[in-house]
């Protein structure tokens, strides 16, 4: 399917906070409960549309692992939008996120928009980091916030949608050079076809989306 944009995301953050079944769960629509660990970088992709435009998102799903860091940062390089998970009720995986936060912005793109997801909202009874601490962290950052929870969907689809949002404005704004494909957008063959003009900043036909 043709599509004005692909933008690539990452999805990182440590070992078990659920960043394969979020990628599953807003690729395929399903929740799987026994997943093996990532080795390396999964890989998944999907088509959404903003302002009337299609995206296509492709996503790189990261081992968390600390083995594996040096594979995961060779993938910042050249996203445009990272989800950075932790799982609410494991309160080690809130207190690494500065760690993988300095890694992120030391290996990519300083204009890489970052969503902060605190996953296994499902799971309230056994809370151990509060909603208001995810909310704290994020605006001390510069970061969007959202709680979800791949089992039962909720927010997975606001969380992807959101961030790439936000990359399709910057897009609009001028920020983002789209013509250097190392900012992890690429022009798709839609714009091609129609001849829009693609220009960053003021007076262009713009569209984007976001992904990796």
């Amino acid at each position: 399917m043709a599509y004005a944009y692909l933008f690539k995301y990452i999805i990182i953050g440590d070992t078990g906070v659920g960043k394969s079944c979020l990628l599953l769960q807003f690729t395929d629509k399903r929740f799987q409960p026994v997943h093996d660990l990532t080795i390396g970088v999964k890989f998944g992709a999907r088509m959404i549309t903003i302002d009337g435009k299609q995206i296509k998102l492709q996503i790189w799903d990261t081992a968390g692992q600390e083995s594996f860091r040096s594979i995961t940062r060779s993938y910042y390089r050249g996203a445009a939008g990272a989800l950075l998970v932790y799982d609410i009720t494991r309160r080690d995986t809130f207190n690494h996120l500065t760690t993988w936060l300095e890694d992120a912005r030391q290996h990519s793109n300083s204009n890489m928009v970052i969503m902060l997801i605190g996953n296994k909202s499902d799971l309230e009874s056994r809370r151990e980091v509060k909603k208001e601490e995810g909310e704290a962290f994020a605006r001390e950052h510069g970061l969007i916030f959202m709680e979800t929870s791949a089992k039962t969907a909720s927010n997975v689809e606001e969380a992807f949608i959101n961030t790439a949002k936000e990359i399709y404005e910057k897009i609009q704004e001028g920020v983002f050079d789209i013509n250097n494909e190392a900012n992890g957008i690429k022009i798709g063959p839609q714009h091609a076809s129609t001849g829009a003009t693609l220009t960053g900043g003021q007076g262009g036909q713009q569209g984007g989306g976001g992904c990796c």
